[in-house]
């Protein structure tokens, strides 16, 4: 089971932005595989407190975790997924080491080389109740920049494949060295140097792909998954993209969501609110029968214990809550109009609440309980 964040890192839910921050700064340092060569449980840590910062240093992904947990970065969905890898980690967070190491690189022999990613793609998948309660793999067709095949790249000649310029110029203060990105190669190392004609300036060219993208049960409306290393790819000897998927519920004809609970709103005849009658309703597993009881009230909640939506963090369904509403006929002809006049002094048609039946705001009370 994935250790929480907060714990990987060493700090409090509560801690600040720089807290958390300075948290990992220690622990990169402490497992950085310059000082554990060849070391994988330290190359593990490294990973690990990697993927806590991406998500506990973003506010959005933070406030997600806070919520949901892991399960809100079900496939990937979490920083860098199952697709880390150190370029990744050091191209996304290298300035947190300083000079510490040599720049940000110090590993795999790409010390002080940016390394480049490509672009993340975004889409958006719609899905019905029954595919958010249940679960479902989308195979989605993703148009996505890759490598041409044919080309080539050589080390840049202007930065030495080191990806920045040295630039020493002379100040009040003495000779004072500066390093910026290299303006030829744009911080890769490498430059094209056979482009094949159908592609772009950076050997690139678009192929249509089918992604497979599982989705696990209880997802949100507008929750973004992330399928790592699926967006596009980056020229030369860089990291993918991502493909962030984003979730679209689409609204069910007889029941409505509200968090995991689902409500359905059920009619039934004054015959039936009086004498009891058995009726048919829909769930996101099938139907099912419910009884009605004799002299049932209009505005009844009857709550159907785990017939309701996943919890996306696994701790069960929510229910079903039934609302019954007694349907009054417009209409009424002759006999059935001399009927209910002869019930107007009856007794038995007089309003008595008991005290058991509970007001509107109890029952509205219940149902967030």
């Amino acid at each position: 089971m994935k250790e929480d964040y907060y714990k990987t890192l060493g700090v409090s839910k509560g801690a600040s932005a720089s807290e958390i921050k300075k948290a990992y700064r220690k622990m990169a340092i402490k497992y950085h595989p310059d000082k554990n060569p060849g070391d994988k449980a330290a190359e593990e840590k490294f990973k690990e407190a990697a993927e806590a910062y991406d998500v506990l240093s973003n506010p959005e992904k933070k406030s997600r975790y806070d919520q949901f947990g892991h399960q809100a970065f079900q496939n990937g969905g979490a920083g860098f997924g199952g697709g880390m890898n150190m370029d990744d980690i050091f191209s996304q967070f290298g300035d947190i080491f300083g000079g510490a190491f040599g720049g940000f690189g110090g590993f795999g022999g790409s010390q002080g080389r940016r390394v480049m990613k490509g672009s993340n793609l975004r889409v958006r998948v719609n899905l019905t109740l029954e595919e958010i309660c249940n679960g479902v793999e989308k195979k989605i067709k993703v148009k996505r920049k890759i490598l041409a095949p044919g080309a080539t790249f050589s080390t840049c000649p202007h930065c030495n494949g080191t990806g920045q310029v040295t630039k020493v110029t002379n100040t009040i203060l003495g000779r004072m060295q500066t390093s910026t990105t290299c303006p030829h190669c744009g911080g890769s190392g490498q430059i094209l140097d056979n482009r094949p004609s159908s592609s772009d300036v950076n050997g690139m060219i678009i192929k249509e792909e089918t992604v497979k993208i599982p989705i696990p049960a209880g997802v949100l409306d507008d929750m973004q998954l992330k399928v790592s290393g699926k967006g596009n790819e980056a020229p030369g000897n860089g990291i993918s993209g991502d493909l962030l998927v984003v979730i679209n519920e689409v609204p069910h004809k007889k029941l409505q969501r509200e968090g995991d609970n689902l409500h359905y709103e059920l009619y039934v005849s004054i015959p039936d609110a009086i004498l009891g009658s058995n009726k048919e309703i829909e769930t996101v597993s099938g139907k099912v029968r419910i009884k009605i009881e004799a002299g049932m009230q209009s505005g009844k909640i009857l709550r159907l214990r785990g017939k309701g939506v996943p919890s996306i963090n696994g701790y069960g369904a929510g229910d079903l809550l039934v609302h019954v509403n007694v349907w009054t006929p417009k209409t009424l002809d002759k006999k059935q109009k001399q009927f209910f006049e002869s019930m107007k002094e009856n007794e038995h048609f007089e309003p008595k609440p008991e005290n058991s039946e509970k007001s509107f705001f109890d029952r509205v009370k219940d149902m967030f309980s």
